[in-house]
């Protein structure tokens, strides 16, 4: 089985070796059949291991290698100001205004910016002294990029003189290290152009660097960041004075808050905590993490500590003003963090820094979980004393999703009895195509486009494995139904019946029927409409099944090759364009319009068959971009909607199948 990743409509790891080992093509194995790729060359031999990948993500990645080290000085006090460039040619250009790397001979005999950016784990981020605070651990940034470009070119202005230092060809030294003139500022330079043989794609878009620059904008207050796409003249400029305090309100915008954006901050045993926070009438929970400006997008202590210190703030005062009586249950911390939308942001010296993980995804200093805690429950604490009123409809609002959850415990309960199962099987009957097998995570739920593919894929499925809920039409659009809509909708109750493991603020993944959730629709515009419709859906009304893992979008072919004896399938027009080009002999094609044109047969091997199928996983790499986008996509205004579409979509007539 392929199983691809992507985020929520917009579609990193960041491994780090010494040295790459490969076994030679040799009948005698010793110490001659060993080869080590040293510095650049193992990295342009795997440059997944380094950046992730070679599409679209892995290219961006580069970017933020080098506007990283830009970061870095701005967080230890050097600068307030990157611009990022993207230039007509294809390269791009970082510039900030820091120290300058440094100009002098390292004591390996090469001059310091070719050390910088020609040998791995090379930096300023392993002894004490050049920085307190960086989000870099490893020093392979800039040598890496270096290594996956055509061209680097380095300009440093440092210490009243402008150097230069080229490379060419994968990091290879095409001009050494050269005074070209005098500056009175400081700073680094860097532009360089990917290499076209390495990635699929050199094509930067503006609308990712400016998000991610955004995001990065916000966390450093009174920082600039100036974006500028030199073939279109698109320029934008970031800065926010009260950055995490802009954060929140960006990303509740167009939500119905119940109060002004709370913020602290504070410093124990070395590490800096700044919290902004806010509460929304919705109950979806929206905290985002960063430590030393590096996305914490799998938590860690600090989000642990955080968790605990607002729970016991809230119930010590519900407690205290009789909300909760003396027998009362406390608060959940599900119920105190439903509709919350907060930013964490940790500064952390590099010697207490730890990382779980090769990505940096989530925290794992043990201080952090402490040092976060005790700032949050002691600054909500005084909050909520000193503010009456926004922390009895806070609490209010906890005591509302309490009363839910206990309600929806005896619903499941229920549910497990004679009178429940009646009315879940009366609502499923004649829909659902259920599975025999009673191993749940090895259950597969397709939710199918139609009723003609739903007899097809009921037909030529596992039984065993796999059930088939075959959906009539386009699903609601729950991003403009009101609550009382979704929850009368007989589609959507069906689906939520089927998966089994409630919704809302009661959806638990672990309580689900299926391992597996695959929206199965055809390959055309219509299906992708169904499929965003559905993701809304399970966005804003199990969206933890999403970060579980667990719901995926099938790939079915859009044309079939017919040679004869025997049939290809193709799932894309460049794939086509490819066979085109590369197979010689005769064939016919056909294109599918829909998946109730495949026999039951060629539907399940093609889109069902976990041996041959392509399964896109549905996954939220960042919560602010994704919530911003089911907003303007699927919202009800309409301007910044149709801004999206005139700066992200191409629009042509052509059809490649005529040609």
């Amino acid at each position: 089985m392929t199983t691809t990743t992507s985020s929520l409509f917009f579609f990193v790891s960041n491994f780090v070796i010494l040295g790459m080992v490969k076994k030679m093509a040799t009948t005698k194995y010793d110490e001659k059949s060993i080869k080590i790729l040293e510095g650049l060359e193992a990295v342009r031999k795997r440059p997944g291991m380094y950046i992730g990948s070679t599409d679209r993500r892995g290219l961006h990645h580069l970017i933020w290698e080098i506007v990283d080290n830009a970061i870095d000085e701005c967080i230890n006090g050097y600068g307030d100001y990157i611009k990022i460039s993207l230039n007509t040619d294809g390269s791009v250009t970082v510039e900030d205004h820091g120290r300058g790397v440094p100009i002098g001979m390292h004591e390996s005999g090469m001059s310091t910016p070719e050390v910088i950016y020609t040998i791995l784990h090379a930096g300023g981020k392993f002894e004490e002294g050049g920085y307190k605070v960086s989000g870099g651990l490893h020093g392979v940034g800039a040598s890496v990029v270096n290594a996956l470009s055509t061209e680097m070119d380095v300009t440093i202005y440092k210490e009243g003189q402008i150097n230069t230092i080229q490379f060419r060809d994968g990091g290879h030294v095409f001009q050494k290290l050269m005074k070209i003139g005098t500056t009175n500022k400081t700073g680094t330079t860097v532009r360089f152009k990917p290499d076209p043989t390495i990635f699929k794609s050199t094509n930067f878009s503006f609308t990712t660097v400016t998000e991610r620059m955004q995001e990065s904008a916000f966390l450093l207050s009174g920082l600039t960041i100036e974006v500028v796409d030199e073939e279109t003249k698109r320029n934008v400029k970031y800065r926010y004075e009260n950055g995490l305090i802009s954060f929140v309100e960006y990303i509740n915008e167009g939500k119905n808050v119940l109060h002004k954006v709370i913020s602290f901050d504070g410093i124990k045993q070395g590490i800096e905590v700044e919290i902004a926070l806010q509460y929304q009438e919705g109950y979806n929970e929206n905290i985002l993490s960063f430590v030393n400006n590096v996305k914490t997008g799998d938590g860690g202590s600090h989000e642990t500590g955080f968790k605990t210190g607002i729970t016991k703030a809230f119930n010590e005062y519900a407690k205290a003003n009789g909300i909760l009586k003396g027998k009362d249950a406390s608060f959940d911390g599900s119920d105190v963090r439903e509709g919350l939308s907060a930013v964490i942001n940790l500064k952390i010296p590099e010697a207490q820094l730890q990382f779980e993980g090769q990505t940096k995804g989530k925290l794992g200093t043990p201080e952090a979980r402490v040092v976060t805690e005790q700032i949050t429950y002691e600054n909500m604490k005084f909050f909520l004393e000193e503010n009456r009123e926004t922390a009895l409809m806070i609490v209010e609002k906890a005591s509302r999703s309490k009363i839910a959850r206990e309600a929806a415990r005896k619903a499941r309960e229920a549910a497990r009895n004679d009178k429940g199962r009646e009315k879940k099987d009366k609502i499923l009957s004649g829909k659902l195509a259920k599975a025999t097998g009673k191993d749940s995570q090895k259950n597969e739920l397709f939710l199918v486009e139609g009723d003609s593919a739903g007899g097809s894929a009921k037909t030529g499925r596992n039984r065993e494995t796999q059930a088939i809920l075959p959906l009539r039409g386009k699903v609601l659009n729950c991003e403009k139904a009101s609550d009382s809509d979704i929850h009368n909708n007989e589609e959507l109750n069906t689906l939520t019946y089927a998966i089994g493991a409630g919704i809302g603020a009661d959806f638990r993944p672990e309580d689900s029927n299926y391992g597996k959730v695959i929206i199965m629709t055809d390959a055309d515009d219509d299906g992708a409409h169904i499929q965003i419709l559905l993701l809304t859906f399970f966005y804003r009304f199990m969206r933890p099944l999403i970060e579980a893992g667990m719901l995926y979008i099938a790939k079915p072919p859009l044309y079939g090759l017919d040679f004869g004896k025997f049939k290809e399938y193709v799932a894309t027009d460049e794939e086509l364009e490819e066979k085109k080009r590369t197979v010689k002999q005769a064939y016919k094609v056909q294109r599918f319009k829909g998946l109730g044109e495949m026999n039951a047969d060629e539907l399940y091997e093609t889109t069902m068959n976990p041996a041959t199928r392509s399964l896109i996983k549905v996954s939220i790499t960042d919560a602010a971009v994704a919530e911003k986008r089911v907003t303007v996509l699927m919202g009800d205004k309409v301007e910044p909607r149709k801004e999206w579409i005139e700066e992200n979509v191409d629009f042509t007539l052509e059809d490649n199948f005529k040609r």
